[in-house]
């Protein structure tokens, strides 16, 4: 079968797709992308609100990860560091706890932070030096158990656990129990202490267009929603079918496959809500941590303590909400407010957006790092791609695209 003769479809122009578009491209093959839609990027895009910067969602990158390494031109998207630590917000007070050894500016802070004892923060270096000779083969070959009972066995205090790594890493795993996998903590812990959280000067969907102007051969149809797949063809919502030689699902398969379909993916939700201030309540470029077990609120961001392409006249800021409730759009608003003001001090000035993000991070056991290119094949035609074969992330999303194209190469190549 000759290359520029082989059709190969690609379903969902997130992450995962582009990914395996640039992969197959380099390989002389020009695939086709159906996206439901109007641009790429899946949940990682940016919204230009009232001359605001918005992210849909509060989305960081880890510089660390390696595929986005691989695949990322890091200098193009003027990346804007923040630094190791956070602000943390306790019962009316604020406290900063950060990584001196990465950060000389967080060394008195950290020292004079009422968060946790003199052996909780000897225990986190230790941790950080663990985790750096860990390979991440080893972490995600090491036996499962929740994210709190990891912490737990390495003798934190139950004062640090709560307010240190229940606000910080409930706002990376969008779940306030820390039941999600002791793997899972380990990588992202490791990806932060080797690296930093970055976001691109343009917002995070910089990411996506960057790799969507790599492509050179691929076809992008928007607004395209697909009803089903199966080794017959795709079949789209306005009827139409097409029959490729092979086809990438690079989102959910789930709704799309019919014996898929009791085997639905159960997946993490999140609200991000976006105020403007008069001023700024951080003032370095910190994650904002609210400790109170009593606030709705999780984590704060002011997009103005970093440079951003577009600039409104106030000070931007972030607030996301993990747990769970079920007010309405207008409760929520209010209550966001309340949790500012009594926690944090923060009065807001005007609200400009509320992002319900339903299906933020898929709901994942057994994490794994990596797969074989013939673990990503459903069928004889049928490919998967997406983070939630392998573990919740940008670098899992891009691996997962990665091996899924390198499993259509090596079928073709067979036949």
């Amino acid at each position: 079968m000759e290359k520029k003769n082989t059709k190969i479809a690609i379903i969902g122009a997130g992450i995962s797709g582009l990914i395996a578009a640039l992969r197959l491209e380099k390989d002389g093959f020009s695939p086709i992308i159906y996206e439901k839609s109007d641009r790429a990027g899946g949940r990682v895009k940016t919204d230009i609100v009232e001359g605001y910067q918005l992210d849909r969602g509060f989305q960081v990158l880890l510089d660390a990860y390696p595929k986005a390494q691989e695949y990322l031109d890091y200098t193009d998207l003027e990346l804007q560091q923040f630094l190791p630590g956070a602000q943390i917000f306790n019962q009316g007070k604020s406290t900063v706890l950060g990584d001196p050894l990465r950060s000389l500016q967080l060394l008195l802070p950290t020292l004079s932070s009422t968060i946790g004892d003199f052996s909780d923060k000897l225990k986190i270096l230790k941790l950080n030096s663990t985790l750096k000779k860990k390979s991440l083969e080893d972490i995600f070959n090491e036996d499962e158990t929740t994210s709190l009972d990891f912490l737990k066995s390495k003798g934190f205090s139950n004062e640090i656990i709560e307010q240190f790594f229940r606000p910080f890493f409930s706002g990376i795993f969008l779940e306030h129990n820390l039941e999600t996998s002791s793997r899972m903590f380990q990588f992202v812990y490791k990806m932060f202490g080797t690296g930093n959280a970055v976001l691109p000067k343009a917002g995070i969907e910089a990411i996506t267009k960057q790799l969507e102007q790599q492509l050179k051969r691929t076809i992008i149809k928007f607004n395209t929603a697909v009803e089903s797949v199966t080794d017959n063809g795709i079949r789209f919502t306005d009827k139409k079918e097409v029959q490729p030689d092979y086809v990438i699902i690079a989102t959910d398969a789930s709704p799309l496959v019919p014996n898929l379909r009791k085997q639905q993916l159960d997946w993490h939700s999140s609200d991000t809500l976006y105020f403007t201030t008069k001023t700024r309540k951080i003032q370095k470029p910190l994650i904002g941590l609210i400790s109170d077990k009593e606030a709705l609120i999780n984590n704060i961001f002011y997009y103005t303590s970093i440079k951003t392409e577009h600039k409104g006249g106030e000070e931007l800021l972030s607030v996301t909400v993990v747990k769970e409730h079920k007010l309405s759009e207008y409760e929520l608003i209010q209550k966001v407010k309340d949790d500012l003001k009594t926690f944090c001090g923060i009065t807001t000035e005007r609200y400009l957006k509320h992002y319900p993000i339903k299906m933020a991070l898929p709901q994942l056991n057994n994490l794994r790092y990596s797969l074989m290119p013939s673990e990503t094949r459903l069928t004889e035609r049928i490919f998967l791609a997406g983070d939630y074969l392998l573990n919740g992330s940008l670098n899992a999303a891009m691996l997962s695209g990665e091996m899924a194209a390198i499993g259509v190469i090596q079928t073709i190549e067979k036949t």
